[in-house]
C-alpha cells in the first residue's frame, strides 16, 4: 500500500481526530506507539523500530507529517508551523509540502524565510511553496 492509502485506511479504523493526533504527536517526537509508526513508515517501520539508532530520530517527525500530508485538520497548524524550524532539513521539506497542499496561507512569511535555507532542497520546497499559496485557484 502506498503511505495515502495506509493513512486513509487508518483514519477509518482509528479516526480522523485520533490519527492526527497522532501525527501531531509524531511530529513533536514523542512516542506513538509501534501501530502508528508502521502506517506512518510503511516498510521503513521495521528498520526503525528496530536497528535505527537515535541519529535517526528525525524520521518519526517527518513521517508524522507526511500523515498530516494525507489527513490534514487545522488542528495540527501549530505543529507544522514549528516543523518549519526543526533541526532536521527533511522535517522542514516535508513540512514545507503540506503547507503547499493544505494551502496554509498565515504561514507564508515563515514559508518565505525558509527560502534562505542552507539546504537547497528546503530552498526549492519553499520556493513550491510560496507558488502553489500565492495562486487564486485551487
Amino acid at each position: 500500500m502506498s503511505p495515502r492509502q495506509r493513512i486513509q485506511r487508518e483514519c477509518i479504523v482509528r479516526g480522523k481526530p485520533a490519527f492526527v493526533a497522532g501525527c501531531i504527536d509524531a511530529l513533536r517526537g514523542r512516542d506513538v506507539g509501534t501501530q502508528l509508526v508502521e502506517v506512518l513508515a510503511g516498510p521503513a517501520a521495521e528498520w526503525w523500530l528496530t536497528d535505527a539508532g537515535l541519529e535517526s530520530a528525525y524520521w518519526l517527525r517527518v513521517w508524522g507529517a507526511r500523515g498530516l500530508l494525507w489527513a490534514w485538520d487545522d488542528a495540527a497548524t501549530d505543529a507544522i508551523s514549528a516543523a518549519l524550524g526543526d533541526e532536521s532539513w527533511r522535517v522542514r521539506e516535508m513540512a514545507l509540502t503540506v503547507i503547499a497542499r493544505n494551502r496554509l496561507d498565515d504561514l507564508l512569511g515563515k514559508v518565505a524565510e525558509l527560502q534562505d535555507d542552507s539546504v537547497p532542497r528546503v530552498r526549492s520546497a519553499a520556493s513550491r511553496a510560496l507558488v502553489r499559496l500565492s495562486r487564486r485557484t485551487p
